[in-house]
């Protein structure tokens, strides 16, 4: 499929247009409304807002006058207003950043199953949008097969990647999706230092587009969670590692997450 990237931001545009190629898309950059407006008709556009010459609504009033070609806003507006009027503009879609780009996919095939059915009924071919080439796969945060059948004891934390379950203690500490990903990884070599790029890539998308606060919000929820910021060490201008407290009573108020 050829995806009309409308983006100036190198910092964006460069591995979005990177990640697309790994699921078989073939992506044209345009980097301001005019140079988008004279450019072919492609089969997908993803239009920025914030161009440099022209307000990306504008843009999308252009295209829709002139054709049916299904646009998906990706903006960092994320307010109802910005998303109802980029709606009613005519754009099939409306992603605010962050997003990663295995959800960018999903969104585009969705798109095109709703405006072009007989094209997204091929969506499982290979080299289509269904999945990455071979030649380019994709990173992935799969645990070790090895700890997969049983879970894995981290002194009085263990963590079963089959049921998503976290105990501590014996007791059940209910986590968010993110959040058991995030232990899960760290939990894969308990003591080792993993950069925040490397937690960000394999918990997150190795195409996460948003601020690395993010991860620092969900280490957080994590350590309360678990009743000891200990448990989770920040190493300065590195990242963070998974560390077993020196204390060996259960930790006050763990398990209160999983009866609230």
């Amino acid at each position: 499929m050829q995806v009309l990237l409308i983006e100036d931001d190198e910092r964006i545009a460069g591995p979005l247009a990177e990640g697309l190629a790994r699921y078989g898309y073939t992506v044209e950059r345009a980097r301001t409304g005019s140079a988008a407006l004279a450019a072919p008709e492609p089969e997908m556009v993803l239009l920025d807002l914030g161009l440099p010459d022209m307000d990306g609504l504008d843009v999308c009033r252009a295209l829709r006058r002139r054709s049916d070609v299904p646009i998906i806003m990706i903006t960092a507006r994320g307010e109802e207003i910005d998303r109802v009027l980029g709606l009613e503009l005519g754009a099939d879609d409306y992603m605010a950043k962050p997003f990663g780009v295995r959800e960018l996919v999903a969104r585009i095939r969705a798109v095109t199953r709703r405006t072009r059915p007989q094209a997204g009924a091929g969506a499982d071919a290979p080299g289509s949008a269904a999945g990455p080439s071979h030649h380019h796969p994709v990173l992935t945060s799969a645990p070790d097969p090895t700890l997969v059948d049983a879970g894995q004891a981290v002194g009085p934390l263990v963590i079963d990647r089959r049921t998503r379950q976290v105990r501590l203690h014996g007791a059940a500490i209910a986590l968010a999706p993110k959040e058991f990903d995030l232990l899960a990884y760290l939990a894969l070599d308990p003591g080792a230092v993993c950069s925040r790029q490397q937690i960000v890539d394999q918990v997150w998308d190795p195409h996460f587009f948003g601020p690395t606060k993010t991860l620092d919000v969900h280490v957080a929820a994590l350590r309360r969670k678990l009743g000891d910021p200990a448990w989770i060490e920040t190493v300065r201008r590195v990242g963070f590692r998974l560390h077993v407290p020196d204390a060996a009573a259960p930790p006050h108020g763990a398990g209160q997450e999983a009866r609230t």
